[in-house]
């Protein structure tokens, strides 16, 4: 009886000491599981993770880890970054959310912190969703469309670029293009910078100036000349509109007839079209003879068979050409009152014919 109170004793008095050991074990453990020397800050996340128990590192981070819990999910090109090009240190959780947080603001904050307005996930240099340009000071048509930012906003120091304020001149860009241009040379001919008047932005080359707004409309074979053919020496501003003034050496050079001599008018409009230069038609039934129509058409062949010497153009009389039948016109004429074949004045009796 003795005996098996003391074996009792001893069964108790082990059962209460495996119980406190194992009490104070699962405080130990408690304790390791709970120390304040988490090298990566006050975040939730099992060492398993990342870490397996064979060996610290390498960091092998577990499929089943989820970053979009953590106020930032990781999509497009942040899918294949590693850690630290995010997190410097090892302490996660001081890392910001915002794009500036790791990419440097090249704008100096004139677009905001939004980078979203321009850039995606995909690359940041990737501006295919790029900024609505149609909402600013200068909407974006033609050949702008396809340019890239950097083309208008040039970079500056440490590559930032100046967004705010840009000028949205045509020259402003195109200072360069202005002024090597050779035909004409836009700045001997002080043209203006406004670029608009001859150019449109979809090409730079292939301008069209439109001369119908100027003094001196542009027809028929005038158009197809270059702007050097009547602005001698690039000189534009006060280039004379008259015909003379480029075709002198034509009208000096009319044989048939003989301009200079017959002192014909330099308008050259009364005789010559812009459609060509050659094959002049003057009016002559019905402010002068009629030779085109009536009795005498088709009896010349050419100006000097009726003016046979440059005096006649000035001064014309029937007898010019009809002196020879003076015996035939007397006889016709016998008995009429005042008719004498000498006289210029056939036309007082005979009306245009």
């Amino acid at each position: 009886m003795t005996s098996g109170l003391k074996a009792l004793g001893a069964l108790s008095w082990w059962l209460c000491w495996a119980v406190g050991a194992l009490s104070l074990a699962g405080r130990s453990n408690v304790a390791a599981q709970t120390r304040n020397d988490n090298p990566h800050g006050k975040i939730d996340v099992l060492c398993s993770t990342c870490h397996s128990p064979d060996s610290w590192k390498p960091v092998r981070i577990d499929k089943s880890f989820d970053h979009g819990q953590y106020r930032f999910a990781l999509e497009g090109g942040h899918g294949s970054v590693t850690c630290s090009s995010c997190h410097p240190t090892l302490e996660f959780d001081k890392v910001g959310s915002s794009c500036v947080s790791c990419h440097q603001d090249i704008h100096r904050g004139e677009l905001g912190v939004e980078c979203a307005q321009c850039h995606n996930v995909r690359s940041f240099n990737d501006r295919a969703q790029q900024i609505n340009h149609s909402l600013t000071r200068f909407p974006l048509d033609g050949a702008h469309r396809i340019l890239d930012c950097r083309s208008c906003h040039t970079p500056g120091l440490a590559g930032t670029m100046t967004f705010r304020g840009a000028p949205t001149t045509c020259v402003a860009c195109h200072q360069g293009d202005f002024n090597k241009t050779a035909n004409p040379n836009h700045k001997t001919a002080s043209f203006p910078t406004t670029c608009t008047a001859c150019h449109t932005t979809t090409t730079w080359i292939g301008a069209t100036f439109h001369h119908s707004t100027t003094a001196f409309p542009l027809t028929g074979a005038h158009q197809a000349v270059t702007c050097l053919s009547c602005h001698i020496n690039g000189l534009y501003k006060g280039t004379p509109t008259t015909c003379v003034s480029c075709h002198l050496t034509d009208f000096n050079a009319g044989t048939n007839p003989n301009h200079t001599a017959a002192g014909f008018p330099t308008d050259c409009g009364s005789c010559h079209t812009t459609a060509r230069w050659l094959g002049a038609t003057f009016a002559h039934d019905a402010p002068y003879f009629r030779i085109y129509s009536g009795i005498h058409q088709g009896k010349w062949a050419t100006c000097a068979t009726c003016h046979a010497n440059s005096a006649t153009y000035k001064e014309f009389t029937c007898l010019t050409c009809h002196e020879h039948d003076k015996t035939s016109m007397d006889s016709k004429h016998l008995g009429r009152s005042g008719y004498s074949y000498t006289s210029a004045a056939c036309l007082s009796c005979h009306p245009r014919v």
